[in-house]
């Protein structure tokens, strides 16, 4: 097993690229309903990711492997209705799903064929409408963020 991560064959971080950069732009938020803070969140996010689970180094520009893009959507929308039972009421929906949408540019400047132009990655979380929006919004945002970084990573870094 050694001798595998030695020679460069498998990489325990998941890694599939011999770069040693990566420069990630300030992805933008372009959501009429989002949080304002949503594009510096998802960025943040995303750093801090590459950082705790690659061998490569967040710089400002310029890196060997680039990433930018644009958080493109954030929609709340109604699921799972639910009969009132009262022929005279108008059924309601018990659960709400908020999705996530983000469009991202990878560049490997290593091997171009592994780059990408505007590709979206989206997710979503259910929750009850018992529930308010913005007192679980935060980790709505943080659970659905989790999910497209870790698949932004693996179409691109880990070329899965």
């Amino acid at each position: 097993m050694l001798w595998f991560s030695s020679c460069g064959i498998y990489s325990f971080t998941g890694s599939g690229t011999n770069a040693k950069t990566i420069s990630i732009q300030e992805f933008y938020n372009n959501t009429d309903l989002g949080p304002a803070n949503l594009g510096q969140v998802f960025t943040n996010s995303l750093k801090d990711y590459m950082i705790q689970n690659s061998n490569l180094s967040v710089v400002a520009e310029n890196g060997e492997l680039q990433m930018e893009g644009i958080v493109t959507g954030y929609q709340v929308t109604q699921i799972a209705p639910r009969a009132s039972g009262d022929p005279t009421q108008i059924d309601a929906a018990a659960s709400s799903r908020l999705t996530i949408t983000v469009r991202v540019t990878y560049v490997n400047t290593l091997d171009e064929t592994m780059s990408f132009k505007d590709k979206s990655f989206s997710f979503y979380r259910d929750f009850p409408n018992e529930l308010n929006l913005p007192d679980i919004e935060d980790g709505l945002i943080r659970q659905i963020f989790e999910q497209i970084i870790l698949d932004i990573f693996n179409a691109s870094i880990a070329n899965w």
